[in-house]
């Protein structure tokens, strides 16, 4: 997964917390139609720019790639603060 850029807002705000989203993984293990399920709202756009940018190996099935939706959690932590 592509690391997601920590919103300036939300570091400012000291926003921390799990972003939960609903994606859809291509055959090829491309991201489409990502969905927010739960997560703080000034993180959730964060979250989603980072799942699709990122690239999944995608899920086979009988030894053939196929489509699948998934949960998938970014975790937002600040470091040192």
């Amino acid at each position: 997964m592509v690391p997601p850029v920590y919103p300036i807002l939300a570091r400012q705000g000291h926003v921390q917390g799990m972003v939960v989203l609903d994606a859809d993984i291509t055959k090829d293990g491309t991201v489409e139609n990502v969905r927010p399920i739960s997560g703080h709202p000034i993180l959730v756009p964060a979250a989603i720019d980072a799942i699709k940018q990122s690239r999944y190996k995608p899920y086979l099935q009988n030894g053939k790639p196929v489509a699948v939706s998934t949960q998938i959690s970014v975790n937002f932590v600040l470091s040192g603060e």
